[in-house]
């Protein structure tokens, strides 16, 4: 047998061979470092609402004064951020801990401050925002100003398993003067709702509902200022 020619035809097979898995693991190496696709966060808000108002109040012409809702803030939570946060009130309560794939549509502040308006508007005019109250003034004096702050708007953790959504909300009601703004009255209004489940979806859910209670309440409380 000729030695040369046996052994250029087994450097000829080598050679294809390391090709052939150079190539496999090139594929296999490219296929392992390209980046997997972001999970999207979930996002919630209150739900839609009620899809039609009820009979006796869709007739109904407003009969309370109008009211002008300044826009809410927030001391209690970041400013400005749409994260859902959680506390765990088993270990410690004072920290608060965002969802990783979980967020409101807007602020909480925001979406606090629609709820109200949205209880407020079928009985009376609601001047929504603080750049349009300065521009409505009716009879030389302005609406009363409603004004507040959301100091909680969180799922708090009692155990691993049991959470409520806990909402609290500090109102004012001002009369906007020359002479500067006079308080009318003043009340903190706190709720919580159970949740259904130990995760985001539970949490909002149980916000919602918390915020919802919230809102009826300083409705009624605006009723019964006389304004």
């Amino acid at each position: 047998m000729n030695t040369a020619i046996f052994s250029k035809r087994s450097t000829k097979g080598l050679t294809a061979a390391l090709v052939l898995m150079l190539g496999v693991l090139t594929v296999t190496g490219c296929g392992s470092i390209l980046p997997t696709p972001p999970q999207r966060a979930d996002v919630y808000d209150f739900g839609p609402g009620l899809q039609q108002l009820p009979a006796d109040q869709a007739t109904q012409k407003p009969t309370l004064p109008p009211i002008a809702l300044s826009d809410f803030t927030s001391t209690g939570l970041p400013d400005g951020r749409t994260a859902v946060f959680y506390r765990l009130a088993y270990s410690n309560g004072q920290l608060l801990h965002p969802y990783t794939l979980a967020r409101w549509s807007q602020p909480p502040a925001t979406l606090m401050q629609q709820a109200v308006r949205d209880r407020l508007s079928p009985q009376r005019a609601v001047i929504y925002g603080d750049t349009n109250i300065d521009q409505q003034v009716k009879g030389g004096k302005s609406p009363t100003v409603l004004r507040a702050e959301v100091e909680e708007f969180s799922q708090v953790f009692s155990s691993e398993r049991e959470s409520v959504g806990l909402v609290r909300v500090r109102a004012s009601l001002v009369d906007s003067l020359k002479a500067g703004d006079e308080l009318i009255a003043q009340r903190l209004f706190v709720a919580q709702r159970p949740a259904a489940s130990a995760n985001a979806a539970g949490g909002a859910k149980a916000l919602a509902d918390a915020a919802a209670q919230v809102a009826e309440d300083i409705a009624k409380w605006v009723e019964q200022s006389g304004q």
